[in-house]
């Protein structure tokens, strides 16, 4: 029971461009978004949900070289919740997607 404690699978559309950081030490984050939306009602932007991931290493190497926006992918990893202050100093929390895995499911 403990492997599919806190695991989301999320299948969607790649939103924009990956966002890429590369450390002092070399560890590389990329930052990205995937949408889903109801199909019966994909054309109204109210029923369309988009999930802020992030990936480390390899996953984050394949993530920058394979994905772009609009391709279908189903991604697997966990929820992390996040504290940082907006640039006006206001803290916020964000829940992001710590993203284990990512498959293109069509071009």
């Amino acid at each position: 029971m403990n492997a599919i404690r806190n695991q989301v699978t999320i299948v969607g559309d790649f939103g924009k461009n990956p966002l890429v950081t590369i450390f002092e030490s070399g560890a590389m984050v990329t930052r990205f978004s995937v949408r889903t939306d109801n199909e019966e009602s994909a054309r109204l932007s109210a029923h369309i949900h988009r999930f802020s991931m992030f990936a480390w290493g390899t996953t984050a190497e394949f993530v920058n070289k394979y994905c772009r926006s609009g391709k279908r992918v189903a991604v697997t990893g966990k929820l992390v919740n996040r504290t940082y202050v907006s640039s006006e100093g206001i803290p916020r929390k964000v829940i992001e997607v710590e993203v284990r895995q990512v498959v293109i499911l069509k071009s």
